[in-house]
């Protein structure tokens, strides 16, 4: 018998238990008991476990509860394939507008505030695209994430503590939250090549939008600060208030960072590329220009420069048609955001 080379899997049937609960008795091994059924060792032994009792393995006692488990109605996935799941059809219509799970999630909340039904994690939605089958619609719904999803953690598992993380998001002043208000930065690394050790380090200004992108040839903390504070270093001090950062540990020696520049350095909260959300937007956009898999080795900073350049050159909605070059040069002038996207200005 050879039922679990097929694709298919198919249950244990009340003769199989059966012979399970002579082998057992026997004092045969588990290798032997499936052997002789065509099973696999670890099915003999979930058996076991799952539909044992206090007496040990009988095969009728198995069997009932077997179908006692198989009776009791599965919960519905909320993102389940069916015709008539509507938010399934809203999350993938999202997915393929290049939406994160995140914010997803959190539009999901917005629109339906009183109908937690309609909700669904994060989470879920990355583990709804991985269980999919291989085929198109996992690739195209794979290749539309910013972001695979963080692994998880076994039962019990905890991650190490970063002691050098001084200051939380929670910390940040609130007056960074209104972009209208200069000076306040969001970074990240944008990684190419996973065996690269070079990496792009990315700034954000929350204000203009303008970006600074500035070469890495490591990924390590001596890197990213040499890297970050020397295009930190020319802007005026009073337009250098913070820098939003992930946990990553290549923001390690922040502290150096504050010390010399008098920038703030405030970090997200685990798993939440949201509290940076322009940061996040424009490294989608800089994939364009520095796809994933490429080899940053051989970048030189004056190409990263015209890169950063040609973005800052193009209109943005949110600045009422501007570019960031246009609102950083009225801040620059001393000018408010507001009076720099005014209407017929």
């Amino acid at each position: 018998m050879e039922a679990e080379t097929e694709k298919t899997y198919c249950h244990l049937d009340q003769v199989e238990r059966e012979r399970i609960g002579l082998g057992l008795l026997r004092g045969e091994s588990l290798r032997m008991i499936a052997a002789a059924l065509g099973r696999s060792p670890s099915s003999i032994s979930r058996e076991r476990q799952r539909n044992g009792c206090a007496a040990g393995y009988i095969a009728c006692v198995a069997e009932q509860s077997a179908v006692k488990r198989a009776s009791v109605p599965r919960r519905q996935r909320k993102l389940a394939a069916h015709p008539d799941n509507g938010l399934r059809a809203f999350v993938l219509a999202k997915l393929r507008r290049r939406r994160s799970p995140e914010q997803i999630a959190a539009e999901l909340k917005r629109q339906y505030p009183t109908e937690p039904e309609r909700w669904v994690s994060h989470q879920t939605i990355y583990t709804s695209i991985h269980i999919l089958p291989r085929g198109q619609l996992k690739q195209t719904l794979l290749s539309c994430l910013r972001h695979r999803g963080k692994t998880r953690l076994k039962v019990g598992e905890a991650k190490a503590p970063r002691r050098w993380i001084h200051q939380l998001i929670e910390h940040r002043p609130e007056e960074v939250a209104d972009r209208t208000i200069p000076g306040n930065f969001e970074g990240d690394l944008l990684i190419g090549k996973a065996k690269s050790p070079a990496a792009v380090g990315v700034l954000v200004e929350r204000t203009s939008r303008r970006i600074w992108l500035a070469k890495l040839e490591a990924r390590d903390a001596f890197s990213a600060y040499t890297a970050f504070r020397k295009k930190l270093q020319p802007i005026a001090a009073h337009l250098r208030k913070t820098l939003t950062y992930d946990q990553g540990s290549e923001m390690a020696e922040h502290a150096r960072l504050t010390a010399q520049l008098g920038i703030e350095v405030y970090f997200c909260d685990p798993h939440s590329p949201w509290q940076r959300a322009g940061c996040e937007n424009t490294n989608g956009l800089l994939r364009d220009y520095l796809p994933k898999g490429m080899d940053m080795t051989d970048l030189t900073q004056a190409e990263l420069d015209k890169i950063a350049f040609q973005m800052n050159e193009r209109p943005r909605k949110t600045l009422n048609w501007r570019t960031p070059n246009e609102v950083w040069k009225g801040i620059l002038a001393g000018k408010s955001f507001q009076e720099i996207v005014a209407l017929g200005t």
